[in-house]
């Protein structure tokens, strides 16, 4: 049997028709002509033509975004053991802090090198060694021993590299497959995974170190799903070219230099305002990420409601249940934003970064009051966290759409991973560390107790409500901005 690949169907030309039927005594079947230019499909090519069928722009986007879920839960595995990590290897809060702020300085640090690549090379390649990458590192990184908690330190490091590279290149590609309120919604799919890879992080962890016995196995779970992404990302997404969607495929004849391309960022006034705002996000979701289970850990131990830890595995329920409520509140803040901005842009064409400062604003007000009622009410503080999360992740995908506005398309993955760095360097990149000093100090101050670490770390976290105020500040600063630059963008 014969089987046609042809322009037509969208597989291969040259190969001969389905129709095309031989006989077990090797005639045709009755009326049908053999075209002397056409040959059989062999068997690579039929495999290429299903693989090229399957490269739909919808596939290629959730490809993509299981691939940023895996990207953020690999990161917040090791929150999810927290606990048993500062046991294991017997460190401070401050010295388990440095663990978020190693990998989020090696991402960073890491973020304009992709950046500039993606402009420049093939993008799928760059993400599926990223992600081959930063598996095989958390993978080995749980077979290391207790005396060697500087090389746990490095692991993370490492992993923060191989992450980078996919947070920084894979907007670009969804930019480069959609537009307008198509794009929209794929971006809010893509980044409704940084709330739900960081929620099932938590749980994956706590999961599988119940069901092992042995913290060290939440460290072997996620590399695996990695690979399969990394596998399906070199199959199955395209590699369009930059600008294909906005229709500028044509007209763009080449590339500007790097030191051009950040000039160009370094005057674009909502790009720069809104970097700054998602330095702020970042600030408050890498210091609640880290320290919120363990601190409502110690509001029980406070309540009398749970016992400090003081077995070889602790307890894990808080990691749990603050994971479920981050995947559930990320989908209901990237489904209320895309609502949300879809609505007000009849009435405003300023709607995005209107949206973003209203929400952040509003999420100080009930991050405050976690702090305030977490030493009565663990119930009362979990309501709060629900409420606050949700306004936070309300700007995670309108950020994105917003740079992708007012940034031309062949400068997109460097803005991207240059936010990315900015964000890092200014938010969660010291958050974590910052926060574990800052409560480390305050116990020094007094005498230790169960009530003052407790306390002191609550303290610490005050921070945080403060810094959203500041990023919602940018937002509105970024509303002045954006039309202009968004013209400025389309012109060229």
């Amino acid at each position: 049997m014969f089987i046609r690949c042809g322009a037509q169907g969208g597989g291969i030309e040259g190969c001969s028709s389905s129709d095309e039927v031989h006989t077990l005594s090797g005639s045709m079947s009755p009326g049908l002509k053999s075209n002397p230019d056409l040959h059989p499909c062999k068997p690579g090519q039929k495999f290429r033509a299903a693989l090229l069928r399957c490269r739909s722009p919808a596939a290629a986007a959730g490809i993509l975004s299981f691939g940023n879920v895996l990207n953020y839960m690999d990161r917040y595995t090791v929150a999810g053991v927290l606990l048993d990590i500062q046991r294991h290897f017997n460190v401070s809060d401050s010295g388990v802090g440095l663990l978020q702020t190693v990998f989020i300085c090696s991402f960073m640090v890491a973020a304009p090198i992709f950046g500039y690549l993606g402009d420049r090379f093939n993008r799928k390649i760059i993400l599926s060694c990223g992600i081959f990458f930063w598996s095989a590192v958390t993978l080995s990184s749980s077979f290391i021993t207790k005396e060697y908690y500087w090389l746990f330190v490095l692991s993370r490091g490492l992993v923060g590299i191989g992450e980078s590279s996919y947070s920084s290149i894979s907007p670009t590609i969804i930019g480069d497959l959609f537009t307008n309120n198509s794009r929209t919604m794929m971006l809010s799919v893509f980044y409704l995974a940084i709330p739900l890879g960081s929620g099932l992080g938590y749980i994956l962890g706590s999961s599988a170190k119940e069901a092992a016995g042995d913290w060290h196995w939440a460290l072997r779970v996620s590399p695996v799903l990695g690979m399969t992404a990394g596998t399906l990302i070199l199959f199955f997404v395209p590699e369009p070219k930059r600008g294909h969607a906005d229709q500028l495929g044509g007209r763009i004849k080449h590339r500007t230099s790097w030191l051009c391309d950040m000039k160009a960022l370094a005057k674009n006034r909502s790009y720069v305002f809104s970097s700054l705002a998602s330095a702020a996000v970042s600030f408050a979701t890498g210091a609640f990420g880290m320290w919120i289970p363990l601190y409502l850990f110690r509001a029980q131990v406070v309540q009398k409601t749970a016992e400090a830890c003081t077995k070889d595995i602790c307890s894990s329920k808080d990691s749990l249940i603050f994971g479920a409520i981050t995947c559930v509140t990320g989908l209901l803040g990237v489904v209320i934003g895309a609502a949300t901005t879809r609505l007000c842009r009849q009435k405003t064409e300023r709607a995005d970064p209107l949206v973003c400062a209203v929400s952040m604003l509003g999420s100080a007000i009930f991050v405050c009051l976690i702090f305030v009622v977490a030493k009565k009410s663990i119930i009362g503080a979990y309501v709060c966290i629900f409420i606050g999360e949700t306004l936070l992740f309300l700007n995670w995908a309108i950020t994105a759409d917003i740079l992708m506005y007012v940034v031309i398309p062949t400068r997109r993955a460097t803005a991207v991973a240059f936010q990315g760095f900015t964000s890092h360097l200014l938010g969660d990149a010291g958050s974590p560390y910052l926060i574990g000093l800052i409560s480390d100090a305050l116990q020094k101050s007094y005498t230790r107790s169960v009530l003052w670490q407790f306390l002191s770390l609550g303290y610490a976290l005050m921070l945080c409500p403060f810094v959203i105020v500041l990023g919602g500040m940018f937002f509105l600063a970024t509303a002045l901005f954006f039309l202009d630059d968004r013209d400025k963008a389309e012109k060229q």
